[in-house]
């Protein structure tokens, strides 16, 4: 019997029954943590990008992409917030003199930055 391509490739069969089944198994890969960001990508990508999601999990890269998504968006994410405080004025002398105001400031601020993120990195 002539060996099929997926055994020329180095592939091989179990026998089920009556049957030859693919014995397949997808490539391990690093166990990576994987933050809010990576898992709100994650999510995403099962409902809107299944194509994508498919592709990274069977090629073993899905969790070093979504650790490297985590990363980028925490960045940008801090760095919003840092420069959005620096443009409203919003410093320690504020936090000091009148805490409830530069706390619903800084609400406002994060509020504003997790959209960003959102729209640029997580469901872009």
């Amino acid at each position: 019997m002539t060996k099929s391509l997926f055994e020329k490739l180095g592939g091989k069969y179990e026998r089920q029954g009556n049957y030859l089944i693919p014995c397949l198994t997808v490539p391990t890969e690093k166990e990576q943590p994987i933050g809010t960001w990576g898992q709100r990508h994650l999510d995403y990508l099962k409902q809107y990008r299944k194509v994508t999601y498919t592709n990274l999990l069977t090629s073993g890269k899905l969790n070093a992409y979504l650790a490297d998504i985590d990363r980028q968006a925490q960045e940008r994410f801090e760095r919003l917030i840092e420069n959005m405080k620096q443009s409203q004025g919003i410093t320690e002398r504020l936090k000091e003199e009148n805490a409830l105001e530069w706390t619903g400031r800084l609400g406002n601020i994060r509020a504003c930055a997790r959209e960003i993120v959102n729209e640029e990195i997580i469901f872009a």
